[in-house]
């Protein structure tokens, strides 16, 4: 995960809580790593989950597709109703191929990033297969 960040241009990272990266574009956090929070627990422990990590996503229709399969291994909590983002246990990043990976960071990425940078980075990487709408104003 952390390579993929990283690959994307113009990616910053900053110290979060506990020494947690946090990835940044233009100044605006795509990708993070959350502290154990009462609103993410362990079903059968009740412990909190330590290894959550937060994605932004382009829409509520993203976030849906993403959390609403049961199999899937992002979910959501109450603390994230009306927000765009996703959550996934570290733990579970194993249950996505690389590519499957791949396409969550970018489109944290493309969710965050100015119109100008995406729109750059689309072009260049020739992304003709790119599922999601550009970010507004982005043609």
């Amino acid at each position: 995960m952390h390579e993929l960040a990283l690959a994307l241009p113009h990616v910053t990272t900053a110290d979060g809580t506990r020494g947690n990266p946090v990835y940044q574009v233009g100044g605006k956090s795509f990708v993070f790593f959350r502290n154990p929070r009462p609103d993410a627990v362990d079903p059968l422990t009740g412990e909190r989950y330590c290894d959550v990590i937060v994605f932004w996503v382009p829409s509520d229709a993203d976030k849906q597709a993403l959390v609403q399969d049961p199999a899937s291994p992002f979910f959501t909590t109450d603390h994230f109703n009306g927000h765009p983002s996703v959550l996934l246990r570290a733990s579970r990043v194993g249950e996505l191929t690389r590519q499957e990976l791949a396409e969550v960071v970018e489109e944290a990425w493309l969710s965050r990033a100015s119109a100008r940078r995406a729109t750059a980075w689309l072009t260049a990487s020739s992304r003709k297969d790119h599922a999601s709408p550009p970010p507004p104003g982005v043609r």
